[in-house]
């Protein structure tokens, strides 16, 4: 039997090949189909058990014009009732539970398609396909499209540009942006490391300026408590034993220097750092050895710190031609007074520590007292030398009355 498929217009058209290309109304069509007779001899026609189910292409028994035409109409029902099917699915978007639909689609020799639902009659409502499935399969011009879109997709020449390794502005845009990554990631990086070496900067800086604290103030203040404890040692001594000859057991006596502002001064022996960073002034041991101040001749040299550990010599350089220097000792004051200056000299002169001070202008012996120390201030890179000769001594009473100097 011929198939039969709705053409674009709703009506039955006959396949390529049919028997008839004559078209029967319905209204001439019998209620119920009629057996025809066999076309061979010997060969039953088969009888069909549900009239409404579309004749699949194993049918081959013979068919009148009536059957044919109540097949196109079934045909064009079904249409109409998939086409609004498909617009009622396409606006409400919900799917009907519990239903499932076998959809097939085949092509005849003309290019067109059609829908075959096996097993569903005339009473039973197929499950609607969805808008764009249902008017694709019936449109050929979509079909066309497709057809025109799969060849695209697999055009030779797409192949050769995927292979050859070519790259779309979206790609382009992907290995941007995962290059942009790794940048990021990298000054991440960069920016964790230079972090953690500012704030190394940051703690370095931090310790040092307490070592500056410690260096300049605070060993000020344990030097100078220090050489206050010591100093009151040695008057407590004297006062103890009364004025009489030199002791040099806690210290040899207090220097006075107005033109510094620094109070009183303990004179020790020696002038190591580890003495002077008591808070003293200590005299000359080596590389020439000082005299005393009761001496008759020769040279009393003293060295004090300049910055920290009491610093007793950071204003030396207030010091002017014709001030005072006054020490005092257990039962005398020897009054200097200074007449030479040396703002800067090397640290290994040593010919400023001599007996006559040649460099201070002074030719013959005589009783002079020489100041040493840094410069200039904060280092130790030179030696600033004050020079001073004995103008009077005087001796101490019992109330320890200081000089008009010191007064």
């Amino acid at each position: 039997m011929a198939d039969l498929t709705p053409g674009e217009d709703g009506t039955a058209e006959p396949a390529c090949g049919s028997a008839s290309d004559t078209r029967t109304s319905p209204d001439d069509a019998p209620t119920e189909p009629t057996s025809a007779s066999p076309s061979q001899p010997g060969q039953a026609p088969e009888e069909s058990e549900e009239p409404e189910a579309e004749p699949d292409e194993s049918d081959e028994g013979p068919t009148g014009n009536g059957k044919r035409a109540q097949l196109a109409s079934t045909a064009r029902d079904r249409a109409t009732a998939r086409d609004s099917s498909a617009d009622t699915i396409a606006n409400t978007d919900t799917d009907e539970p519990g239903t499932t639909a076998t959809t097939a689609t085949t092509n005849d020799g003309a290019g067109e398609g059609r829908t075959e639902q096996p097993g569903s009659d005339d009473e039973t409502t197929d499950e609607p396909e969805p808008a764009s499935e249902a008017r694709t399969k019936s449109d050929p011009e979509n079909e066309a499209d497709t057809e025109a879109e799969s060849k695209v997709g697999t055009d030779p020449e797409n192949e050769a540009d995927a292979r050859s390794g070519d790259t779309k502005p979206g790609d382009a845009q992907s290995g941007a942006g995962a290059g942009s990554g790794a940048r990021g990631r990298g000054g991440r990086r960069w920016a964790v490391v230079i972090s953690v070496f500012g704030e190394l900067l940051i703690t370095a800086g931090v310790i040092l300026a307490l070592f500056v604290v410690y260096s300049l103030w605070w060993t000020n203040v344990l030097a100078n408590r220090e050489a206050e404890r010591e100093g009151e040692r040695v008057r407590d001594h004297w006062a103890q034993e009364g004025p009489g000859a030199l002791d040099t057991k806690d210290g040899i006596g207090f220097l006075h220097v107005p033109s510094m502002h620094e109070g009183e001064i303990l004179v020790k022996k020696g002038t190591d750092p580890k003495k002077l960073n008591q808070g003293i002034a200590g005299y000359y041991t080596k590389p020439v050895k000082s005299a005393l101040p009761q001496d008759a001749k020769g040279n009393f040299s003293l060295a004090a710190h300049r910055d920290g550990h009491g610093a007793k010599f950071h204003r030396i350089d207030k010091i002017e031609k014709g001030d005072p220097v006054v020490f005092e000792s257990k039962d005398t004051w020897y009054v200097y007074t200074v007449y030479k200056t040396l703002p800067e000299t090397s640290k290994y002169n040593v010919d400023v520590l001599d007996p006559v001070p040649k460099e201070s202008g002074r030719k013959r012996a005589g009783r002079y007292i020489t100041l040493t120390t840094c410069t200039p201030v904060y280092t130790s890179r030179h030696r600033y030398v004050v020079w001073g000769e004995l103008e009077r001594t005087e001796k101490v009473d019992a109330d320890r009355t200081p000089p008009r100097e010191l007064r």
